[in-house]
């Protein structure tokens, strides 16, 4: 019986997958143009993985220089493999920007100033896709003898998708600074929110994110589904006693309900972004979770059986199908012919000086 094994090809068309508010936002977005049709897709990214093929009979071309399979050696000695080559390896090292984790979220409609109907949003945000991934990559490739000045390294960057599949309303960013200024200073001079408003933050939600390290809520995107994003914001714990009460009382049952799941890709409470991270008013005011979800039912059902949501902790609670840009460059097929739009960006940056190679930034290969 002939055996073959799969060679893994996994192309991914980033397009709409599902996007909805459970509770309306207070800018709803204009309808008016929603009538357009789109069918060509909003992004596109590809990942090859390349295997090997067997069968029983023999193969149709024979390499003279492959290497031959040891043959085992019964007599071998403890001796003999104390003196046998041996590597050592060394613990994966923190990135110098290591130590506080933020979360920025841009509702397009919420900070354009020039009164754009979402069509226009979504095509002009569009546009700047690829500014903004060459934005995120100079930022993350640095190392002791390189671009030394990058204090924000961009861990994620997720366009949020509309309801109806077809638009981007949004996006997250996933970042970790030794300092908040930093943050600040770099989320104005990206290219899609100086588009939105000129790199005004005022409308900006900034969070310092307290990201539960637990393996078991890290699970790869698209894994039994479709990556997911929830927000939820807490009422206002100054005036709502019972919303500190609530999120105290839950916090076991949360995250025996997120590991139980196994859906989790990551996940953690957003706290007020003070300047220094053990600042006591620091306090809790949300929680931001990604999570993989089949289709929208999957999506809320898992959302509303959260214990803090089914304890009535949040007054805003969204959740949002997002796309994942490769904003490390290290996730580019070797085939160009495959992946010729990202293959030829990690040219270019190797030719400008950008330490683009696994082994010079080990710290990003997560």
């Amino acid at each position: 019986m002939m055996q073959q094994a799969l060679v893994l090809s996994i192309i991914l068309y980033v397009v709409g997958t599902d996007a909805f508010s459970i509770i309306p936002s207070p800018f709803p977005a204009k309808t008016s143009s929603l009538t357009k049709q789109r069918q060509q897709p909003l992004f596109m990214s590809s990942f090859a993985s390349d295997g090997s093929e067997y069968s029983s009979k023999d193969s149709d071309y024979v390499d003279e220089e492959a290497p031959k399979t040891p043959e085992y050696n019964a007599d071998a000695t403890f001796e003999d493999d104390i003196a046998s080559q041996t590597v050592e390896e060394k613990p994966v090292p923190m990135s110098k920007n290591a130590g506080n984790r933020f979360v920025a979220i841009v509702w397009d409609t919420e900070v354009d100033t020039q009164d754009r109907d979402v069509w226009q949003l979504h095509e002009d945000r569009d546009e700047l896709i690829e500014d903004h991934v060459i934005f995120c990559r100079k930022r993350n490739l640095y190392n002791e003898t390189f671009n030394t000045d990058s204090m924000v390294d961009i861990l994620r960057s997720l366009p949020l998708l509309s309801s109806d599949l077809q638009r981007i309303v949004g996006h997250a960013m996933i970042l970790e600074s030794p300092d908040i200024s930093h943050v600040r200073e770099m989320l104005q001079q990206e290219p899609i929110l100086k588009m939105l408003n000129g790199g005004d933050l005022n409308k900006i939600s900034l969070f310092r994110w307290r990201h539960i390290r637990d393996y078991t809520l890290r699970r790869d995107d698209g894994r039994d589904g479709y990556p997911c994003m929830m927000l939820g914001i807490d009422h206002d714990a100054e005036t709502d006693n019972d919303s500190k009460n609530i999120r105290d009382e839950t916090k076991t049952a949360v995250l025996e309900y997120l590991i139980k799941s196994e859906r989790v890709i990551a996940a953690g409470p957003l706290h007020m972004p003070t300047e220094i991270k053990d600042d006591p008013s620091s306090i809790a005011t949300g929680d931001f979770i990604l999570f993989n979800a089949k289709d929208r039912d999957h999506a809320i059902e898992f959302v509303e059986e959260m214990p803090t949501a089914a304890e009535g902790l949040y007054k805003d609670l969204r959740v949002h199908f997002y796309n994942t840009l490769d904003i490390t460059g290290k996730f580019v097929s070797e085939d160009p012919l495959r992946d010729a739009p990202n293959y030829q960006l990690k040219e270019a940056m190797d030719a400008w000086g950008y330490p683009v190679q696994d082994n010079q930034t080990p710290w990003l290969n997560w």
